[in-house]
């Protein structure tokens, strides 16, 4: 009996312990966190497009005249071009959202 009751009060004692909290990420304004935003959506829009743009490529390349290979290759051409389109535009929504909020 005293062992769990020593065990108890090691336990309750240890989760009373004081740790510093440590800040991982602060933004010093709403400009910046909608700044951060967009450098993250244009990369990941960026990094998707070319994703697609390389699958279009083998597509191409391995369809071997194949018209249902040729058709969707030409799918992922312009599934690549809408995500570099709108890796672009990235910049003008976040000029929007800046206005919407006043920063």
């Amino acid at each position: 009996m005293t062992t769990a009751s020593a065990a108890l009060l090691l336990v309750l004692h240890a989760s009373s312990a004081h740790a510093d909290t440590v800040v991982l990420a602060v933004a010093g304004s709403v400009d910046e966190v909608l700044n951060n935003i967009r450098n993250w959506l244009m990369g990941i829009l960026a990094g998707l497009a070319t994703v697609f743009l390389t699958v279009g490529g083998v597509r191409r390349v391995f369809g071997a005249g194949d018209p249902g290979e040729q058709e969707k290759s030409k799918q992922a051409f312009k599934s690549a071009g809408i995500g570099y389109g709108l890796a672009a535009l990235a910049p003008l929504v976040v000029t929007v959202l800046k206005g919407i909020v006043g920063a």
